[in-house]
């Protein structure tokens, strides 16, 4: 899987853009958002998700890993496919789509155009309690440049700890090593208190 692409920004349209990685140049779809972000910018860093198809390999870049997550969570939901997500993304930044799930504000996500009361209610059905678990506010925890306690919190959770008994045992752990700086300390001292 591509994770991210960093180059420079051969062309920008507001739906996608050519990037240059070291001579390879990649069409990468992207939400309005995405383009007001990087526009006028003549070269930067796109998060990325390939979707493979039957008929096709297409690529969706995101200019923060919160609007890649937020993509990602809506492709999960039965019906919403790429294309409608990237809408969604365009309308709506990732924190007004998760306040508008959370909130069970079918009216603002059928603001969305081809997004109808049955597709805003089944989002909202699917999406609730997987982002009410979540942080509000993933943005921050990316760009804060990740810190030791993200980076620890993040690696319980590739483990497959829930949230909220990973964040507990994340407290006790940084509660017995304060200013720690090493991620493996606070990780093993972490799982010793599950």
């Amino acid at each position: 899987m591509i994770a991210f692409l960093r180059g420079n920004f051969v062309l920008i349209t507001p739906t996608y853009v050519y990037i240059d990685v070291q001579g390879v140049g990649y069409e990468v779809f992207i939400s309005l958002n995405t383009y007001a972000a990087i526009q006028g910018k003549s070269q930067g860093q796109l998060f990325t998700h390939l979707q493979i198809r039957e008929d096709a390999h297409i690529l969706y870049g995101f200019a923060e890993a919160a609007e890649k997550e937020m993509f990602l969570q809506l492709l999960g939901v039965n019906g919403v496919g790429a294309a409608t997500a990237r809408m969604m993304l365009s309308s709506m930044k990732p924190d007004e789509i998760a306040r508008a799930i959370i909130q069970g504000n079918a009216r603002q996500l059928e603001s969305v155009k081809g997004i109808g009361k049955k597709s805003a209610e089944r989002i909202i059905l699917e999406l609730k309690d997987k982002l009410t678990r979540q942080s509000l506010d993933l943005n921050n925890s990316v760009s804060a440049g990740n810190t030791v306690e993200n980076d620890s919190l993040n690696a319980l959770l590739a483990l497959g700890i829930a949230r909220p008994a990973a964040e507990l045992a994340l407290k006790k752990a940084l509660g017995l090593h304060p200013g720690s700086d090493k991620v493996e300390d606070i990780i093993k001292t972490a799982l010793k208190n599950l």
